[in-house]
């Protein structure tokens, strides 16, 4: 008998290797199928193994739960669940980002000017988000990779990227050669958002590297809303740095 599972946390071969070695252990399974970019194990047993002993065989980074399959009889609340469940995961990145929004208000508030809301929402953003990139520095690569075109091709920028993002936050915030940063946050996050924005079109379910490894975020529009609005930022604060 084969059984399709989806599995949450691959973000690599490596991880693919993992998960397979994992549950080709247990007792009774012949054969583990992968298909890492819809994260998706088909597992062939001898007998039937319940969820909860491929649960406990994988390592904690990774879920496991069943697919079900889905029918044209697929009722309203089970896509509004799905709608909440995704909400609740992303719900980390909309706090930082709220904090973010709210510490650079309150940098500005009395009197309150805009360029320098912007420089420090920008500069705010990157250290934030830096921080959690560097929580697990060995992680963060792998799943930047999965989706950004310049880590793709060049593997030792994933890992300098975080530093990247932690200097320009300190640019920003220190008002220290100011359109140099938004040049290059222009180009870094140009690139980001064509790997983004493609990853979207394609619809497959992989990890967001946003906030590194640390917090498990699924890729969806609002990576490409936050990446969008820096660019805005930056192109704005560019326009007026040489009018």
């Amino acid at each position: 008998m084969t059984h399709t599972y989806i599995v949450t946390g691959m973000t690599c071969n490596g991880c693919k290797a993992s998960v397979e070695k994992a549950l080709s252990s247990i007792d009774h399974v012949e054969n583990v199928s992968i298909n890492l970019d819809a994260s998706e194990v088909k597992i062939t047993m001898e007998s039937h193994i319940s969820t909860e002993i491929l649960k406990q065989a994988l390592p904690s980074k990774y879920t496991l739960s069943e697919k079900e399959n889905k029918t044209i009889f697929t009722s309203v609340s089970e896509e509004k669940e799905e709608k909440k469940s995704e909400l609740k995961q992303l719900f980390p990145l909309f706090l930082i980002f709220g904090y973010i929004l709210g510490g650079s208000l309150l940098m500005n508030y009395n009197p309150f000017y805009l360029d320098a809301f912007m420089l420090d929402f920008m500069g705010l953003f990157y250290i934030v988000f830096s921080f959690f990139k560097l929580l697990d520095l060995k992680g963060f690569p792998e799943s930047f990779k999965m989706y950004d075109p310049l880590a793709k091709v060049l593997p030792a920028y994933g890992w300098v990227y975080p530093f990247i993002e932690l200097s320009l936050g300190i640019m920003f915030l220190m008002r220290i050669q100011i359109p140099l940063a938004l040049i290059i946050t222009l180009i870094i996050l140009g690139v980001t958002t064509i790997g983004v924005t493609k990853t979207l079109l394609s619809k497959k379910s992989i990890q967001c590297a946003c906030l590194g490894t640390a917090l498990k975020l699924p890729m969806t529009k609002a990576t490409f809303i936050e990446n969008s609005i820096m660019i805005i930022m930056a192109i704005i604060m560019l326009i007026k740095t040489y009018n």
